[in-house]
């Protein structure tokens, strides 16, 4: 950092946190096995290698749900350049020539200024590997912003104590505002869709949902490993495995749970 500058806020830079969507175009599966299997296999080796760099980067397999997209990453990191550097080494594999990306959102990390509450004052994502991910952009209208401070976290005080309801349902909701087209992406990790929806459905009567202006698209994705994700793109695999290896209970107890 140069002398004499200081970054806006006077705070550390959070964590930038990216979901980017990719859809193989159909005719890909009409190349050789071999040719699908080392290109594949090629993406398969970047993303390993840069989950070794980065805070996080998980694999969400939406193969057969959304049309738009069969996969998406998630990524964490505080450098916004493994972000453009994971990007351009996925341009260079075989798989890439056949992917498009029809989504991609930004988002970074900073504390909440209505809430108190210790996980969520320290602004980080901390994922603790539910079977499920729940994404999706989100926009407040533009009278949201000239109510009362007052006003406003009274509103989210109360989003905050329904959300706290379900407990199965993990908020990690990033900060958009000047980075990406959207305000905030909220991501939810689940262990069933249907949990989430059920807490959204709730939501609707609250007052902060007065001030939606859009949270669509919604993307549910089932946590995977890379290889499963692309081996489902062609049929390779046509049951995904438990997420139970990975998966971390809302009261820390890691899978497979023990026997009661």
């Amino acid at each position: 950092m140069a002398d004499g500058y200081e970054r806006i806020e006077g705070v550390e830079v959070g964590q930038y946190v990216g979901y980017r969507f990719f859809r193989v175009d159909p005719a890909w599966r009409r190349l050789p096995i071999d040719e699908r299997g080392a290109g594949k296999e090629a993406f398969a080796d970047v993303i390993e290698e840069f989950a070794g760099r980065m805070e996080g980067l998980r694999v969400y397999s939406t193969t057969g749900v959304r049309p738009e997209a069969d996969f998406f990453l998630w990524s964490i990191t505080q450098r916004y350049d493994d972000l453009l550097e994971l990007g351009a080494a996925l341009n260079g594999t075989p798989l890439a020539a056949w992917l498009t990306t029809p989504y991609s959102y930004l988002g970074t990390t900073k504390p909440s200024v209505y809430t108190d509450k210790k996980r969520v004052r320290q602004g980080r994502v901390a994922p603790r590997n539910a079977p499920y991910l729940v994404v999706y952009p989100f926009v407040k209208r533009r009278p949201w912003y000239f109510l009362t401070f007052e006003e406003r976290a009274a509103a989210m005080r109360e989003h905050a104590e329904v959300g706290g309801k379900f407990v199965t349902v993990t908020n990690h909701t990033t900060y958009s505002f000047g980075i990406d087209d959207q305000e905030f992406i909220p991501a939810f990790e689940t262990e069933e869709p249907a949990d989430f929806m059920h807490l959204m459905m709730t939501l609707r009567e609250t007052e902060a949902s007065r001030w939606t202006e859009r949270d669509t698209p919604i993307f549910v994705g089932k946590l995977v490993d890379v290889r499963t994700a692309l081996d489902a793109l062609d049929g390779a695999v046509t049951e995904l495995p438990s997420a139970e290896s990975l998966y971390t209970a809302p009261d820390g107890t890691r899978y497979p749970a023990p026997a009661p």
